[in-house]
């Protein structure tokens, strides 16, 4: 209990945000949506990506793609915001990924022979959530044990 008072002590009294920090931990986040944009907008992927989509299903490539984003977004929410933010930074960072799917799966209504998927939303917000709340076990792991 006694280093979740002091995390919570840390968030508390946290400084304000430096453009660096914005920068080092908002960058990553916006260049994976860029990916993330990007690789929506391809009408017919190359065959090396078909290919694997074949052999996996595409829910557990969302699931995974989502999962680094969540955690990403996490880590920007936890470090690179204001107090706020960081003392809800799993829900902030999966609503954020939540709300980014929910706009690429529109987005993909669009794109010549892509085709949106509730299930693809799900199987989004899922990964974010465990991309999330994986890199918050692993952080806390790294406090207890430097303590």
């Amino acid at each position: 209990m006694e280093s979740n008072q002091m995390v919570s002590r840390e968030i508390r009294t946290a400084p304000l945000v430096s453009p660096f920090s914005v920068l080092r931990y908002w960058g990553p986040v916006c260049v994976y949506a860029g990916l993330i944009f990007f690789g929506s907008s391809v009408s017919n992927p190359p065959e090396s990506v078909s290919s694997l989509m074949e052999k996996i299903s595409d829910k557990i490539l969302h699931l995974c793609e989502y999962g680094v984003f969540g955690a990403l977004a996490y880590r920007a929410c936890r470090h690179g915001a204001g107090a706020w933010v960081a003392r809800h930074a799993v829900v902030v960072a999966v609503a954020g990924c939540a709300l980014y799917g929910l706009s690429d799966e529109i987005h993909q209504l669009f794109v010549p022979l892509r085709q949106g998927d509730p299930l693809d939303l799900v199987a989004d917000s899922v990964g974010a959530a465990l991309g999330a709340w994986t890199w918050r076990l692993m952080e806390r792991r790294a406090v207890q044990s430097s303590l």
